[in-house]
C-alpha cells in the first residue's frame, strides 16, 4: 500500500532537530575539556561537527531528490551498490542507529529526572519513555507528528532563553596559552560529536510520507542541521566558560553543573527540567522515524512480512524497535552507548555518500549534487579521518563497531541461503 503523504516541511524540519537535539549535546562536552584541555579547542570540535553534518545533510538531500521513499540508508544502498550493502545498513539503523539511541536518550532522561520520580533507578523512567511514544507513535501519523513538533518548539525556545541568560551573567576567563593542539585526540573527539550531530538525515527515513519529498526532505535537512548547529554552538560555549575548567572536565552531567554556577540551585532545577524536555522530545523522533526503514525492508523481503505496515503506521516494527531499546537500556552503561553508536553510524553515512557519487557517476550531471566533487569527497575525508584516529586511539570500540558490521553481512547471508 502506498503511504500516505501528510507530513510537511514544519514537520520534517522538526524530526530532524528532535533526532539532532538528545542526550550527546549536554553529556560531552566535560569528557572532550577533559581530553582536549581548552575550551575553545572543544568549541573548535563542535564547529567542525557542524561542517561535516552540513557536508552530509547536503550528500543526503541529493540522493532524497533521486529516491524520495521510504528506508534511509537502507533504501540508499539497496538502489544504487548491492542489495547486501543496503542490509547491512539497515541492521545498523535497526540496532544502532535508532534502538540503541532511544536507550541513551532514555537513560540520560531517567538520570536527570530522578530527583522528580523519588530517587527511582534511570532504566526505569526510561522503559515508562519508551513505552509511552512507541504507544502515541502506534496510534496514527498526524497525532504523532503533532506531539512531535510541539516538543520540538518547547525544547528549541527553551534552549535559547537559556543561553540567552546564561550569556549575560558569564565573564570570560582571563587569557591565558592554550595547551598543544592534540591532533588524534581532537579526531577521537569528533567521534563523540558525530553522535550529538547524528540525526541530520532524519527526514530520509520517513521520505515516503512527506509532501513534495524532492524539494521538502532536502531544504529539511538543511534547514535542521543550520538551525541545530548554531544551537550546539550557543549551549557549549555557556557549558565550558561557565565554570572553571577543573570543575567541568570528565564530568557527564555538565549541563547541570553550568547551570548551578551561572544561576545557583534555582538556575540547575530549571535547567535539569529543559534537559528533559529534549531528551522526551529526542525519543520521540526516534521511536517514530526509525520503524520505517524496517517496514521498507519486509516489503522488500529482507526482513519478516509482519513487519511491514498494511496501512497507519508500522506498528509491529515500533514495537520491535521498543523492545530492542529496553534491551540496551538495561544491560548498557551510557558511555559504551555513545562510542558504539559514533563511530558505528560514522561507517554507515560514508558508505552512503560513497554510493552518491557512484550513482552520480552512472548518471552524470543530470544527479544534481551541491557542490560536487568537493563536498561529497570532504566529507568522506572527515569520516575516514575520524575513524582512523578512534582505531589508533580507542582499539576496543573499534573492535566492537565493525563486530557489529560483520555480524550485520552475516545476517544478510543467512537470510538469502534460506
Amino acid at each position: 500500500m502506498t503511504p500516505q503523504r501528510s507530513l510537511g516541511l514544519t514537520s520534517a524540519t522538526a524530526l530532524v532537530i528532535a533526532n539532532m537535539i538528545g542526550a550527546g549535546v549536554f553529556t560531552t562536552s566535560g569528557f572532550l575539556l577533559a581530553d582536549l584541555g581548552s575550551p575553545w579547542y572543544v568549541l573548535a570540535a563542535w564547529a567542525v561537527g557542524g561542517v561535516q553534518a552540513a557536508l552530509g545533510a547536503m550528500c543526503y538531500g541529493a540522493l532524497a531528490r533521486r529516491i524520495p521513499e521510504s528506508g534511509g540508508e537502507y533504501l540508499f544502498l539497496s538502489r544504487t551498490l548491492h542489495p547486501a550493502a543496503g542490509y547491512v545498513a539497515g541492521w545498523l539503523s535497526l540496532l544502532v542507529g535508532f534502538s540503541a539511541p532511544i536507550a541513551a536518550a532514555a537513560f540520560a532522561f531517567g538520570a536527570y529526572a530522578r530527583p522528580w520520580f523519588g530517587g527511582a533507578p534511570p532504566p526505569l523512567a526510561g522503559t515508562v519513555l519508551i513505552l509511552a511514544f512507541a504507544a502515541v507513535h502506534a496510534a496514527e501519523v498526524r497525532r504523532g507528528a503533532q506531539v512531535q513538533n510541539g516538543a520540538v518548539l518547547a525544547k528549541v525556545i527553551l534552549i535559547v532563553v537559556f543561553v540567552a541568560i546564561a550569556a549575560c551573567r558569564i565573564e570570560l576567563p582571563a587569557a591565558q596559552p592554550d595547551p598543544p593542539f592534540p591532533v588524534a585526540v581532537f579526531g577521537v573527539s569528533l567521534i563523540w560529536i558525530s553522535f550529538s550531530y547524528s540525526g541530520w538525515n532524519a527526514a530520509i527515513y520517513i521520505g515516503g510520507e512527506i509532501k513534495d519529498p524532492e524539494r521538502t526532505i532536502p531544504r529539511s535537512l538543511i534547514l535542521g542541521t543550520a538551525l541545530v548547529t548554531l544551537l550546539y554552538l550557543g549551549l557549549n560555549a555557556v557549558f565550558v566558560f561557565s565554570a572553571p575548567v577543573a570543575e567541568l572536565a570528565g564530568k557527564l552531567e555538565v549541563g547541570r553543573i553550568a547551570a548551578r554556577a551561572v544561576g545557583g540551585a534555582l538556575m540547575e532545577e530549571a535547567v535539569a527540567g529543559l534537559i528533559a524536555v529534549v531528551l522526551v522530545s529526542s525519543v520521540s523522533s526516534l521511536v517514530m522515524a526509525g520503524p520505517r526503514v524496517y517496514a521498507q525492508m519486509a516489503l522488500d523481503g529482507v526482513l519478516p512480512r509482519w513487519l511491514a505496515a498494511a496501512s497507519g503506521p508500522p506498528r509491529a516494527s515500533i514495537a520491535l524497535q521498543a523492545g530492542l531499546a529496553l534491551l540496551f537500556l538495561w544491560s548498557a552503561t551510557f558511555d559504551a552507548l555513545l562510542t558504539w553508536i559514533g563511530f558505528t553510524l560514522s561507517i554507515s553515512t560514508a558508505a552512503t555518500v560513497a554510493a552518491l557519487i557512484v550513482l552520480r557517476k552512472r548518471e552524470g550531471k543530470s544527479l544534481a549534487v551541491p557542490g560536487y566533487p568537493v563536498v561529497p569527497w570532504l566529507f568522506l575525508a572527515g569520516v575516514v579521518a575520524m575513524t582512523a584516529f578512534t582505531v589508533l586511539q580507542r582499539p576496543l570500540e573499534s573492535l566492537v563497531g565493525f563486530a557489529t558490521l560483520a555480524a550485520g553481512l552475516a545476517a544478510w547471508r543467512l537470510q538469502k541461503e534460506k
